[in-house]
């Protein structure tokens, strides 16, 4: 199903200038962002691509704010460490990218990431980032490494 919009229904007026040839590059950036928080990250970066109009629209905080999740200042602060990220001034779209990468906290033990496609946090922890009981003793448990495994 898709989505149909007007200017109206974006609240954005059409111009009233002469009768020339418009396009996809006269939408006001305001009108494109708009139709850009419909839409998914993947698309997001596809249709920035397309002219000037949709890549600054594409930059839009408030696009990136509603695919990231709403515990994103504790991710960013626990995994990115916050106060450089956050005091760089880094827009919503870098925060956003940055998260959609593995990033390894808690002395390498987990690893936290976006999923790109439904914006959601995912994470792996390592048998030794678990509380394990009765693993110091070897009747029980014992760690094996193997060229499989994705922790060293």
């Amino acid at each position: 199903m898709g989505l149909i919009f007007s200017s109206e229904s974006l609240g954005c007026a059409p111009s009233a200038g002469p009768a020339a040839a418009t396009g996809l590059g006269d939408l006001p950036e305001g009108c494109a962002a708009s139709i850009l928080a419909y839409l998914e990250p993947t698309d997001i970066c596809r249709l920035g691509g397309l002219n000037r109009a949709f890549r600054g629209a594409s930059w839009a905080d408030f696009v990136w704010e509603s695919k990231l999740p709403e515990n994103y200042g504790v991710l960013v602060e626990k995994v990115l460490g916050g106060a450089c990220v956050v005091g760089n001034g880094l827009s919503k779209r870098e925060i956003y990218t940055r998260l959609c990468r593995a990033n390894v906290f808690d002395g390498g033990t987990k690893k936290v990431w976006l999923d790109k496609c439904t914006s959601r946090v995912c994470i792996s922890i390592a048998s030794k980032g678990l509380a394990i009981t009765g693993i110091d003793d070897r009747r029980y448990w014992s760690h094996i490494p193997t060229e499989e495994s994705r922790w060293p």
